[in-house]
């Protein structure tokens, strides 16, 4: 097949790498990622250039990649034109693109989640803030890039970044603390068809021990020994597939990769979020351990043919993916140093660009991630580790302890 992937970070980079074997196009892509793709300039939020280049490759299989064409409707102009489209409509897309817009689907479908209350009047942030607490959850209701949430104990710290989103234009979303372990599960869904991948955990905060900003994802691992036996099935059972039933019953059906994020507390799962997409970086980790062909898995779910598809069959072991970040990532990354080290062409990139000289230099936030896998969640974190140990960035840095808690048996349900 002729695909071509929208979107230009890690997650596409995996997603490549899964696709290898096919005739592989990237808009717009990185440097890393023209290794084994073809990149061609676009507009990802500009549905008429996506179009464009579909229509010059003459592309198979769309597959999209970040939320942003999502929700600004280009998986709706490919559809009219005539392609093949892995990833929701705009209309779908709201799962992510409206916070509220979820909750009010989570409602009708009788799916546990945090209690809600939106706000777009900067007048109306303390009362609402006397609702709740003493863990106060902030959230942006529009994309953020997984970004735009705010969990603090601190009120003052919750109040002034419901400000700085509202001064945005953007509403605000305050909720109640959900306890327990939380849990990412990635879900194909066509219709009321959803196969499920392997569950994973990602890592928000920018420094080991949860300390530091929340960040877009500074590594995961998959699967969960922790999790129940029957933990996967719950999670497509209580939240995945009534969701997908009530998107079908307003007439809006979801297709493409619904993404659950989950707190696993003492009643079972319930919803943080959903993402309409591939989370990032979660996705390294887990397609590291996928043996089914992915286009295969892709092209299924955007032909509308997933109930036809044969079992999903995985690697058994674990997978670990590490975030090399820049130095000030989050807040203002650096930029423009030049990377070194033996396996910089065999990693994910993320944030990269070709000096005139051809050497990598770091033009991102999350600059590299390594992927480690092994028989058990132990030797796939001394893998990752020792290939992220040979990469050399000036002031960047990574978290050393992604999965350790999993592996010492800190985390329980």
């Amino acid at each position: 097949m002729r695909i071509l992937v929208i979107g230009s970070g890690g997650r596409e980079h995996a997603l490549i790498k899964g696709l290898s074997g096919h005739e592989l196009f990237v808009a717009p892509g990185n440097a890393g990622i023209a290794q084994h793709a073809t990149c061609l300039p676009c507009e990802v939020d500009d549905p008429s250039s996506v179009v464009g280049v579909a229509r010059h490759i003459e592309a198979d299989l769309v597959v999209i990649g970040p939320e942003i064409p999502l929700v600004a409707g280009v998986a709706d102009a490919l559809r009219e034109a005539g392609f093949a489209v892995f990833g929701p409509n705009q209309e779908a897309a709201a799962l992510e693109g409206s916070k509220a817009f979820a909750k009010e689907v989570m409602a009708a479908a009788g799916v546990k989640t945090a209690h809600a209350q939106r706000i777009t009047d900067p007048d109306q942030i303390a009362e609402v803030l006397d609702q709740f607490g003493p863990q106060f959850v902030v959230k942006d209701d529009g994309l953020a890039g997984g970004k735009g949430v705010v969990v603090t104990t601190d009120r003052a710290v919750a109040e002034e970044h419901a400000r700085a989103v509202i001064a945005a234009g953007n509403p605000v979303l305050v909720e109640s603390f959900l306890d327990g372990p939380e849990v990412s599960l990635f879900c194909l869904v066509d219709g009321e068809t959803v196969v499920p991948l392997l569950p994973a955990q990602d890592h928000k905060r920018a420094y080991d021990n949860d300390e530091g900003p929340n960040t877009g994802g500074m590594g995961a691992y998959a699967p969960l020994p922790w999790l129940p036996e029957d933990g996967v099935q719950r999670i497509v059972d209580e939240v995945v597939k009534p969701v997908a039933k009530e998107m079908v019953s307003r007439g809006i059906p979801y297709s493409g990769l619904l993404y659950a994020g989950l707190a696993w507390g003492a009643e079972g799962p319930a919803v943080i979020e959903f993402n309409a997409r591939f989370g990032d970086p979660e996705t390294q980790a887990v397609l590291a351990l996928l043996e089914t062909p992915l286009a295969d898995v892709l092209n299924a779910t955007a032909t509308g043919t997933l109930a036809q598809l044969p079992a999903l069959t995985w690697r058994d072991g674990a997978a670990v993916t590490v975030v090399l970040a820049a130095e000030n990532y989050p807040a203002s990354p650096r930029t423009g140093d030049v990377i070194t080290g033996d396996i910089v062409d065999d990693v994910i990139h993320a944030g990269t660009k070709r000096d005139g000289e051809g050497n990598y230099i770091c033009a991102g936030g999350r600059v590299l991630n390594v992927v480690g896998v092994g028989k058990d969640l132990a030797q796939a974190r001394e893998d990752a580790y020792r290939q992220i140990e040979q990469i050399n960035l000036e002031g960047s840095f990574y978290r050393r302890d992604i999965g350790q808690r999993a592996l010492d048996g800190q985390i329980t349900v």
